[in-house]
Parts: structure tokens; C-alpha cells; sequence
């Protein structure tokens, strides 16, 4: 892929997570973060037709506490993560579509309490790919879907 046929983002996105049920999330872009990762509440893992799930809560709009959605995917792994501040601990990780602009793609999400980042989502190198370049002096240079 030619870097002309990459899509430029800004630091902060917009993006919805269809299958969650979120149907727009700002996000940092964060090319220091190998993997994404989500603030979520009350996590807790559960079996399904022989499969493990995680139940979670999750405040999609930073700026409306009172709204709490519950959301559930299937665990694909647990994997020790260290944060930003060096602290390392064990987070669910779960695949789920991620769509930006006109586009989706399955991407991988840590589940972890960031209540004292300013984002509910990091959104890391891993789900940038070789899809997007990254321009740090803009923001929100991609439209959401049909907007």
C-alpha cells in the first residue's frame, strides 16, 4: 500500500464501536500504545454456550456521567499490559469492528479503568495499522459515518 492511499487522522478521533452499541467515541490517537485500550466499569467474566465473555460498563459520552451503557463481548485473550505510568497488570482483550469515517475494521481493545485519563479510549498502533497516517497538529479530520 502506497502512503497515498493511507487516510490522514488527527490526535483525537471520532469513531463507533457498532457491535458495543457506541455509535460515536472520541479517542486520542496514541502511536505510543501498541494496543487500544477502553475505560470500562464493573468488568466481569461469564460463560456463554461454552465460550468466556466479559460483561462491562461503559460511559460513552465523557461529558454525560449519567448515561451508562452495559456492553458484553467475547474474551479473545488476557494479556499483561504496562500502562503509561509503568504498571503492569492483567486486561481482558476483546476483538471488535471499529468503524472511522467510511471504513471498518476488526481491532483489539484492552478493558481497564483510565477514569484519570481525559479519553475513555486510547486508540493504538496496532488498530493504525498500515491503514492511517497520523498528523499530531490536527484533530477530528475524519467525518463520522454518513455526517
Amino acid at each position: 500500500m502506497q502512503s497515498t492511499d493511507k487516510k490522514i487522522i488527527g490526535r483525537l478521533e471520532s469513531i463507533a464501536l457498532p457491535e458495543l452499541g457506541i455509535e460515536e467515541l472520541e479517542v486520542r490517537v496514541d502511536t505510543g500504545a501498541k494496543t487500544s485500550s477502553l475505560h470500562v466499569d464493573n468488568i466481569s467474566k461469564f460463560m456463554e454456550n461454552g465460550k468466556p465473555w466479559v460483561r462491562f460498563d461503559i460511559h460513552p459520552d465523557i461529558h454525560n456521567v449519567d448515561k451508562l451503557m452495559t456492553c458484553k463481548a467475547i474474551i479473545s485473550d488476557i494479556r499483561k499490559i504496562k500502562s503509561s505510568n509503568g504498571v503492569a497488570e492483567q486486561r481482558y482483550v476483546i476483538k471488535t469492528p471499529m468503524t472511522l469515517g467510511d471504513d471498518s475494521w476488526p481491532i483489539e481493545i484492552t478493558l481497564t479503568d483510565r477514569a484519570d485519563m481525559n479519553y475513555l479510549m486510547l486508540f493504538g498502533r496496532e488498530a493504525i495499522g498500515k491503514r492511517l497516517l497520523v498528523d499530531a497538529s490536527e484533530v477530528f479530520l475524519v467525518p463520522l459515518q454518513g455526517k
